[in-house]
């Protein structure tokens, strides 16, 4: 009679599997890539300060005094208020990591499979990416809410019932607007929406470019502007991803074999469009959140920033024992920051 080897008790009984060592299948996140910790949030594209919130300025007004004149006419100087300062709290979010004592000298060579340090660390920073990919799209749901940091819909707001620069005051913040300035009051202070119908040239794509025309700003005049330059991203689901695909395929009549020769290379002037999976595993929250349905956001990083406390960009705690657990091990990540747009008009949403 013919046995497989697990049917073969001695050898079930006296013999172990082959093991893996050191290594793992890291099958948690839902989210197959991240936007925000891995590329928003790295520390070179950051900015640092200091007090109990962050402040930036915006020029919103002029003292009109160019003027046409004849030989010899006198003169009027005239003085103005051209400024008006926005502000926005710190927000602050952690991360954490602990493990009993006795469970790390358990886990030792030579019977160690994997380091539970390491998976545990790791754990840690996941579980923050994904805290943050949730931080990046997201707004406070009102204005009571002191916790949540200002994503994407809190400074690029999308109009149903209008397009051009029409994006408002978001829902958190009717009566202050985002960053305290109030767009009824600073009209300037909107950004750029766009409401399409269907995925063709005709219209979304007839509409992102003049959105994307009509929101880069140059200054006339050069000047200490903290927002000199134009650094697009182009963000969306992939529902609108893969129209655009097929729609890149059908303009190019020399695709070769490759039945699928434009996934991952459709951009727009140049620029890459990356599909943000988050969008398509928090469609209801994004719609409720923001009133969008297959959006395309079109982010400037010239003018949407993200500030850090000094001191405070990932700041890691030494590994301690916790103070009702004397042998457990503890480790934090903190970090305090918050997200703003000092230039709404240079942004916008694409919606359906």
């Amino acid at each position: 009679m013919a046995y497989t080897p697990d049917e073969y008790t001695d050898l079930v009984t006296s013999t172990l599997r082959h093991l893996e060592r050191n290594t793992w299948a890291d099958i948690v996140v839902d989210n197959q890539r991240h936007i925000a910790l891995p590329q928003i949030l790295q520390k070179k594209r950051v900015e640092f300060g200091s007090g109990y919130g962050h402040q930036f300025n915006v020029r919103f007004f002029s003292n009109n005094s160019a003027r046409n004149v004849k030989l010899s006419e006198t003169d009027s100087p005239t003085t103005a208020d051209t400024q008006k300062t926005g502000d926005i709290p710190w927000r602050h979010t952690e991360c954490h990591w602990a493990l009993e004592g006795r469970i790390i000298s358990m886990n030792r060579a030579p019977s160690r499979l994997v380091s539970l340090l390491e998976t545990s660390r790791v754990d840690a920073m996941t579980d923050l990416a994904e805290k943050m990919e949730d931080n990046f799209w997201q707004k406070p749901s009102s204005a009571s809410d002191d916790t949540s940091p200002f994503g994407v819909p809190s400074w690029v707001v999308y109009n149903s019932g209008s397009d051009g620069f029409t994006g408002g005051n978001p829902a958190s913040f009717p009566q202050t607007g985002a960053g305290n300035l109030d767009s009824d009051v600073y009209t300037r202070f909107k950004n750029w929406s766009y409401n399409y119908s269907r995925i063709d040239k005709a219209d979304l794509i007839r509409g992102w470019r003049e959105a994307a025309t009509k929101t880069e700003f140059h200054p006339p005049v050069e000047g200490s502007f903290s927002n000199m330059g134009n650094n697009y991203g182009y963000f969306t689901n992939y529902t609108v991803l893969g129209q655009l695909e097929e729609l890149l395929e059908s303009q190019n009549s020399n695709l070769g074999s490759d039945i699928a020769s434009q996934d991952g290379a459709t951009k727009f002037r140049r620029s890459p469009v990356v599909w943000v999976p988050w969008m398509d595993n928090n469609a209801a929250g994004l719609l409720s959140d923001a009133g969008v349905t297959d959006p395309i956001y079109g982010l400037n990083f010239s003018v949407f920033r993200v500030a850090f406390l000094s001191g405070e960009y990932m700041r890691t705690t030494k590994v301690q024992p916790h103070p009702l657990h004397h042998r457990q091990l503890v480790q934090y990540t903190d970090c305090t920051y918050n997200f703003f747009v000092n230039d709404r008009r240079r942004n916008f949403v694409l919606s359906k």
